[in-house]
């Protein structure tokens, strides 16, 4: 997924970048709204992060000429706490609304968030990599025709590595968004369940093991 970061202090665009590319997201960032709009001319984005107080167009005339003719999810980004900028965001339509100073890492949840609202579910069921097929909406896993029986956990792990085959998945991220605020849960407890889906794995296939391991990096799911 394509991210444009319309942010003109640049060590605020650095940490944002590193936070949204860590997720595995590709992020451009422009410093002006000028700039933005020649980049989007350019280039189709998936959402785009936007600062309200740039130096030549204000972000919320900024996310109309980029709304024109496309559906584009937008983040506000503002220094400013005042009720009135948040309600007219929301008014022009803004996805969610984030006032500095603010965490990227949870800035590049809120990315996610949105951005799985506004697919809405379009494809509910999805042919993955390597004879997977996930089912989005039930919750559920083929592999190689047969359904998976996994506990919430393993299903978590499945998903997150289905999601970007071939990409390495430290055991910080697999843990953040599989057990999310678990703080009793540490990294021993994704090499666990990891151990147990790829014996429910190999029930189906024995002579595959699609999950690789990345010693001192995490794992990921072999891409066909």
């Amino acid at each position: 997924m394509r991210i444009l970061l319309v942010e003109d202090e640049s060590a605020i665009a650095d940490t944002v970048l590193y936070a949204l590319r860590a997720e595995g997201f590709e992020a451009v960032h422009c410093l002006t709204g000028g700039e933005a709009l020649r980049e989007a001319a350019r280039v189709a984005f998936d959402l785009a992060v936007l600062d309200i107080g740039l130096p030549d167009i204000g972000g919320f005339a900024l996310c109309r000429e980029l709304r024109r003719g496309r559906d584009l999810p937008v983040i506000f980004l503002t220094a400013q706490n005042a009720e009135a900028d948040r309600i007219l965001g929301l008014e022009i339509g803004a996805d969610d609304y984030v006032t500095k100073p603010f965490s990227p890492r949870e800035l590049a949840t809120r990315v996610r968030v949105v951005l799985r609202r506004a697919r809405g579910g379009a494809a509910e069921t999805a042919a993955v990599e390597d004879g997977f097929v996930h089912d989005l909406e039930g919750k559920r896993i083929r592999y190689r025709g047969q359904a998976l029986d996994l506990t919430r956990y393993e299903y978590g792990l499945l998903a997150a590595l289905l999601q970007r085959p071939g990409a390495v998945l430290s055991r910080a991220q697999l843990m953040d968004r599989v057990w999310g605020d678990a703080l009793d849960s540490g990294d021993r407890t994704v090499d666990t369940h990891i151990k147990t889906l790829r014996a429910k794995l190999r029930d189906v296939a024995a002579d595959r093991d699609p999950i690789r391991t990345h010693r001192g990096l995490g794992y990921s799911l072999e891409a066909s």
